[in-house]
């Protein structure tokens, strides 16, 4: 037996040719075919080994270098195959062998429990199925965004309206105590003015009749300027306010809500005190708090405001910080808990049909939130409210308006300026005109727009001062036109119109605006600023 093995692994063996008679025919067949196997073998590797190293992304790339090791190391018995035609090297060509069953065995076993994976993998068909599928999602996705933002934009214009009702819901209540307060206004105006007529050369007693309706006037101005702030469409400007002076500034407003039965009483504020909030949309909703605590005061009672710095965690919805908490506290019937948890939801009311939009809470509310704040409240039936307006403290100072005091005495002399003046309304036009010449300009009138536009188109001005709301043809429209023929022309629009956005659409530079009713020095000074040269 040994002799048999020991002949085996001698080694003493003759080429594989010689098994073949050394026939040309079939030697070259061999050699062909197994140099023809090799190389497609050796290539194979190649290709794996390029499409893995350029498609890093590729699932189970590992699998590839398996099959390029496996094929590599079958072409190496291919080529033993040929060595051993002429050269008995069968000990190599079994190390060859060897490598290359390691190599299939491992591929095998790494291979076999992949299969239900690779079985489960989508085909090509399913792939392009998904990617219509997750197209369609895409559509989907977007005509959601479109309507949510389509919805978006109806819920903002109906919050714009709605606030706009909440203000003019404000201005009717106010209407009575207005009334009473323009009837004094013009009393006193209409007085002043019979004294002057009576005694028109007693110098002295003139100047104080006529002071006096001057400051009728200032009142009447201030008063229409909050009116016409909280009925016009106002964008919400949140900058720094000093809220002493936003507080004293309305107090009137606050007493006239609660009158003619229950009294006010604020209490200082330090005027150091700039918060951060949009002045207008704070003094309505300081006004619409004054509304609900008349209501609840039907007796009469006290509302006090008053106001106090708090730092730190000073509400549960607010990031630690320094606010100021400015609080308006009524005497009245107060709230049971169930109606104050649900106090500021838009359209919640307790009043009966007709007695408010339910609105007032919901925007002080909104206002606060917008500013960073927020809203508190404290409430007992029988104990009064007390709301808390909690607003952050502003780092920056608000700009201040200065007007210098001498410049009302200023004598302004319009020597030489040549003035178009047009205004339909015929006892405006003529102050206006008198004013003007009083001061040496010359002034040419027109009663309507048309006539406007062709008086500046006559001879050379100065400057054009025009009403902003004419019927047919408005002072915009006579802007236009006459910067269309007479670009340089300086105008001065002169208006009570309340709505904002109109007159910010007035874009011409040479185009600047007057609000009435104004002193006769802040015209002939705006005339003297741009006047041409």
């Amino acid at each position: 037996m040994e002799s048999v093995f020991a002949a085996f692994w001698s080694g003493n063996y003759s080429p594989h040719g010689y098994c073949l008679f050394w026939q040309p025919q079939l030697l070259w067949t061999h050699i062909i075919a197994d140099a023809l196997i090799a190389l497609s073998y050796f290539s194979i590797p190649i290709a794996l080994v390029a499409l893995v190293r350029s498609r890093k992304d590729l699932a189970f790339g590992w699998v590839f270098w398996c099959f390029a090791l496996f094929i590599l190391a079958c072409g190496g018995t291919h080529v033993m195959a040929i060595v051993t035609l002429f050269y008995p090297l069968y000990g190599l060509e079994a190390v060859v062998k060897l490598v290359t069953a390691i190599v299939s065995v491992t591929t095998a076993i790494l291979l076999w429990p992949l299969l239900p994976t690779l079985v489960r993998m989508p085909s090509a068909e399913k792939l392009k199925e998904a990617n219509g599928q997750l197209a369609a999602m895409v559509e989907q996705r977007d005509a959601a965004l479109a309507e949510l933002k389509h919805e978006v934009a109806q819920r903002e214009t109906v919050e714009a309206a709605l606030l706009q009702a909440q203000k003019l819901e404000a201005v009717g209540q106010l209407t009575g105590g207005i009334a009473h307060d323009f009837n004094n206004l013009l009393q006193a105006i209409a007085g002043n003015l019979e004294l002057i007529a009576r005694k028109p050369d007693d110098a002295d007693r003139v100047i104080r009749w006529t002071s006096s309706a001057l400051d009728a006037v200032e009142r009447g101005r201030q008063l229409t300027g909050q009116l016409l702030a909280f009925s016009s469409k106002q964008r919400l400007d949140v900058k720094s306010v000093r809220l002493a002076e936003l507080i004293g500034g309305m107090a009137g407003l606050i007493e006239r809500a609660v009158a003619p039965l229950s009294r006010v009483r604020i209490e200082r504020i330090d005027p150091v005190w700039n918060v951060q909030t949009d002045a207008l949309q704070l003094e309505l909703a300081v006004l619409n708090l004054a509304f609900n605590a008349r209501d609840a005061m039907p007796e009469g009672g006290m509302l006090t405001v008053s106001a106090e710095l708090r730092s730190g965690k000073v509400a549960p919805d607010l990031p630690p910080g320094d606010y100021v908490a400015l609080r308006v506290e009524d005497t009245g019937m107060g709230m049971p808990p169930e109606v104050a948890a649900r106090a500021v939801e838009p359209f919640f009311s307790t009043k009966g049909v007709g007695k408010g939009t339910g609105m007032g809470l919901s925007m002080a509310f909104g206002v606060m939130r917008q500013s960073g704040g927020t809203l508190l409240i404290e409430s007992g039936v029988g104990k009064g409210t007390a709301i808390t307006l909690v607003l952050p403290i502003a780092t920056l100072e608000p700009r201040r308006d200065v007007q210098d005091d001498a410049a009302r005495d200023e004598r302004i002399s319009l020597a030489g300026k040549t003035i178009a003046l047009v205004d339909d309304d015929a006892h405006v036009r003529a102050s206006l005109a008198e004013m003007l010449r009083a001061a040496g300009a010359n002034v040419e009138e027109a009663a309507d727009g048309a006539a406007g536009v062709a008086l500046v188109q006559t001879r050379r001005f100065d400057a054009l001062v025009v009403d902003f709301a004419m019927p047919e043809l408005s002072g915009s429209e006579v802007a236009d036109q006459v910067a269309a023929t007479n670009p340089d022309l300086p105008v001065i629009l002169i208006t009570g119109f309340a709505d904002s956005n109109k007159l910010d659409a007035i874009a011409s530079p040479n185009v600047n605006i007057l609000r009435k009713p104004f002193e006769s020095h802040e015209l002939l000074r705006k005339i003297r600023d741009i006047a041409r040269r």
